[in-house]
């Protein structure tokens, strides 16, 4: 994916795009630097996404952004997570094993 000028504000825009289209809305949404996870969702309702998530297709950034907006109203990774996964990001699974890669 090309680089865009403003890569964290792309995202936060996309971010909050998607939590519009699922009827959530995270406390607050940040974007840095992370080691390990491409996102993450606190129990307070903050989403915090990985810079280099920019640098990834935006079919993937949909996927984990959608995955973490979700935990604002499911915790866990139920059948209802799941089937909502499915529905707003369908091949979900494929991309589940390059998240966790």
């Amino acid at each position: 994916m090309k680089s865009l000028p403003y890569p964290d504000q792309d995202l936060r825009r996309r971010a909050l795009a998607w939590a519009v289209k699922l009827k959530v809305n995270p406390r607050v949404l940040r974007v840095q630097t992370m080691r390990r996870k491409w996102g993450s969702c606190s129990s307070a309702g903050t989403v915090t996404l990985a810079r280099d998530l920019s640098d990834r297709e935006a079919r993937f950034q949909d996927y984990v952004i959608v995955h973490e907006l979700l935990h604002l109203r499911y915790a866990t990774h139920g059948r209802v997570f799941k089937a909502l996964m499915s529905a707003y990001v369908p091949g979900w699974r494929a991309m589940e094993r390059q998240r966790l890669a």
